[in-house]
């Protein structure tokens, strides 16, 4: 029976409260998906009940893409450079990220950018301001970092309150110091042959960092990324035909998106809904990347409730020949990236090789 899935496009696991709030998922007729909100139960969740487990229980299990250590070996990397730098030049590269509103999640994801560049030896700038702030108020602090020397990558921690205009806050920010990659230049310049962006988006970035540091061929491979949305699915499409895979978006009006994954020997999947990426729709021995993060509710946990990605872990992991868990993949890839063009501005800006 063929099906349409309605799913949202997220960010990285750690990096949820860069966008805007996911959209409730809707369910459209000959849909044989479950209709799952942003948190739902543990039951529905469970996808380790599912028929298929048991009929892949003698598969072997795929190999765990770590990327909460590759993250770690990143940041030490770029450490070692940052020092190399204050050595020769006497200059530390500096990030400057602006908070608008006490949203808990995106105050949690700043505060792991500022221990991160704190590891990294990286100066951290902070502008915390209320969620009734005028939109000028945040242009006049992004102007302010655009001309400071010692602000080297600028950072507008997404979602911003309704009452502003995200594309012209985040269009404010001087292409040279858009770490986060987003500015519509460095877009085209990443879809256009023979022009390289200056910057290329964190999370799609750190997914095929993973990729490559775990040895995966892309080149002439069949390649799947579920979702389309500017900060993820999109860029990550671009990334992977830059590397030459062959590559197919699935998105909300896709009438078969099992029978396109399966295909795939790459799968990156950047949808917000929780465990939609069953075993069944894995082709064996693919690697799957999961950028997905999603509250699902258990009462056994002492939070009240567990986080998981698109990927039905549990199933995929004795398909796949590699996977990402969530959280510990992904997202902690995401804040690597972010210090890593952090340092690449510092050295475009001061002509430091």
């Amino acid at each position: 029976m063929a099906a349409s899935t309605i799913f949202t496009d997220c960010p990285a696991s750690t990096a949820a409260a860069r966008l805007r709030p996911m959209m409730r998922f809707s369910l459209r007729r000959a849909n044989p998906f479950l209709q799952l909100p942003r948190r739902v139960s543990f039951a529905a969740c469970q996808c380790n009940s599912s028929p298929i487990s048991a009929a892949m229980g003698t598969e072997s299990m795929a190999k765990v893409i770590d990327g909460k250590s590759v993250a770690k070996q990143i940041t030490e990397e770029i450490a070692a450079e940052v020092s190399r730098m204050k050595e020769t030049i006497g200059v530390v590269p500096g990030l400057a990220v602006i908070l608008v509103g006490d949203r808990r999640d995106s105050a949690t994801y700043v505060r792991n950018k500022k221990k991160a560049c704190k590891t990294a030896g990286i100066n951290s700038f902070e502008v915390n301001l209320p969620a009734d702030s005028p939109e000028e108020e945040v242009l006049d602090h992004i102007s302010r970092f655009n001309d400071d020397p010692s602000v080297h990558g600028i950072l507008v921690q997404l979602p911003l309150p309704s009452h502003m205009a995200e594309q012209k806050v985040l269009n404010a920010v001087g292409i040279e110091k858009d770490v986060d990659g987003f500015h519509p230049l460095n877009i085209g310049r990443l879809a256009m042959r023979g022009r390289d962006p200056l910057f290329v988006p964190c999370t799609p970035k750190g997914c095929i960092e993973l990729l490559h540091r775990y040895g995966v061929e892309i080149k002439g491979k069949q390649a799947v990324v579920i979702g389309r949305s500017n900060i993820v699915g999109m860029p990550a499409a671009l990334l992977l035909q830059r590397e030459d895979a062959t590559v197919t978006i699935v998105h909300s009006r896709t009438t078969n998106p099992e029978e396109i994954t399966r295909q795939a020997d790459i799968v990156i999947s950047a949808a917000g809904k929780a465990n939609m990426v069953r075993g069944s729709w894995i082709k064996p021995g693919a690697v799957v990347i999961d950028v997905g993060i999603n509250s699902v509710e258990d009462p056994e946990n002492p939070r009240g409730y567990r986080l998981v990605g698109d990927v039905c872990y549990e199933e995929v992991i004795k398909v796949a020949s590699a996977v990402t868990p969530v959280p510990g993949g992904v997202g902690p890839m995401t804040i690597a990236m972010l210090l890593s063009n952090t340092l690449t501005s510092t050295k475009r800006l001061l002509n430091f090789n």
